[in-house]
């Protein structure tokens, strides 16, 4: 069986890349990349391709079995993007897609989720044999922005007392590695989210471990929104993080109790105060 996994030298793909390798050290796994000068470090064969460029897609699908399709992270009409993997999956006969989509899809309010629910509709349509995993918030989501807070003294966001059901990127990639070798899951949907915890409860994490004084300063959607963007984030991308946190805060668009990450991987989802440890180990 031959596994593919596109944008394989991004972040959640290079995890996907090795976790398949470590519960399976002889898959016939290839990494389907844009450049292919970044990915030899990956120690799997490599393909090019563009989600783009559909002329670069069905050659590199060709004898694929499972197509992981990793959501792209390019904002430029990704339900296009996403259509055009669909399409040469299905003209090069693959058997089977396994899409990271978005959780609680078509019922999500987040401003990304038009993107997810369309693939999936694709998918559908393609009458390819599909897995959805509809992944919650990354815990990185929030870590990443641990440096900034300690040097302004304070965690920031709009998420009120929301429960974020986050997990690391790791956590996702295993899940991805799991659904991607079990023929059994084809045709199965997954909600996976994780520990569920608030903003300042992370703060109050950041603090026990750093020692420090480290406050949670809630903001209205608008002012985070600006406040990202002076921060030097592209507006669309301070938009989507500042509408996440408020759809989490109004409507729970992060909160998920199903535990089904936790079934999927076979243990339970990590915990925030290893993600907090391990943000702080990287500054």
């Amino acid at each position: 069986m031959t596994i593919a996994i596109t944008g394989a030298t991004g972040q959640l793909g290079r995890l996907a890349v090795s976790a398949i390798l470590r519960r399976e050290p002889v898959a016939d796994l290839v990494a389907l990349v844009r450049d292919l000068d970044r990915g030899a470090d990956l120690g799997v064969p490599l393909r090019q391709a563009d989600y783009h460029h559909p002329e670069t897609l069905r050659a590199a699908l060709a004898g694929v079995d499972v197509l992981v399709l990793v959501s792209s992270s390019d904002f430029n009409d990704r339900a296009g993007q996403h259509r055009n993997v669909i399409d040469a999956a299905k003209a090069a006969g693959v058997g089977r897609i396994v899409y990271t989509s978005i959780l609680k899809g078509a019922a999500s309010p987040l401003m990304l989720a038009p993107d997810h629910v369309a693939t999936e509709a694709a998918l559908a349509a393609s009458d390819i044999p599909g897995t959805i995993l509809r992944n919650g918030w990354y815990t990185e989501n929030y870590t990443g922005s641990l440096g900034a807070a300690l040097q302004a003294g304070a965690l920031i966001g709009a998420a009120g007392d929301a429960v974020l059901s986050t997990a690391p990127r790791a956590d996702y990639a295993e899940a991805l590695a799991v659904a991607a070798l079990d023929a059994g899951m084809a045709g199965k949907t997954c909600e996976l989210g994780g520990q569920g915890h608030t903003l300042a409860e992370l703060a109050a994490e950041v603090s026990r471990q750093t020692g420090r004084d480290i406050p949670y300063v809630d903001m209205d959607e608008a002012t985070y929104r600006d406040t990202l963007v002076s921060f030097g984030l592209p507006a669309p991308m301070a938009a989507a993080i500042a509408d996440a946190d408020a759809k989490a805060r109004d409507l729970g668009a992060l909160t998920d109790d199903s535990g089904a990450l936790a079934q999927l991987i076979g243990r339970p989802a990590t915990p925030l105060s290893v993600s907090v440890a391990a943000a702080l180990a990287a500054l």
